[in-house]
């Protein structure tokens, strides 16, 4: 569980470096920043809960038997579809925050595991350069 949890760390780590390098820019660019600093810190807020609520799930529901496990793991992971509809909601209805900007945070932590494993892979790599008449 060490690993896993250094590896969440991590993950969370590089969301929020990139998060404050999204409000350092808007900060700087867009005119009226603040409704997108909140978007960024209300959705990446909500997105790293999201990933530690999913972890713990994963970790609680591989102790269980398969199907108290099913019924668990299926009950969280509405539990967390519903709380990202409420941010959703919310995000849409308020006008102190900017909805593009709580979606990027919800969805950054997907985006950082996705290209973590992507670059991390040297056969994709290998196989991208391959020519076809080598495979």
């Amino acid at each position: 569980m060490g690993d896993v949890i250094k590896l969440q760390y991590k993950i969370i780590f590089i969301d929020i470096l990139i998060l404050l390098a999204l409000m350092l820019i808007s900060f700087f660019v867009i005119d009226e920043p603040m409704p997108w600093i909140k978007g960024y810190v209300f959705g990446g807020l909500i997105g790293v809960l999201n990933f530690i609520l999913l972890g713990n799930t994963i970790y609680k529901a591989s102790m269980m038997n398969p199907a108290r496990a099913r019924i668990y793991a299926g009950a969280h992971y509405y539990i967390r579809l519903l709380i990202t509809a409420i941010v959703i909601i919310i995000a849409l209805k308020a006008d102190y925050l900017n909805t593009i900007s709580v979606l990027i945070g919800l969805l950054l932590i997907k985006q950082i595991i996705f290209f973590s494993q992507l670059y991390e892979s040297k056969t994709f790599f290998k196989n991208i350069i391959k020519r076809k008449e080598d495979k």
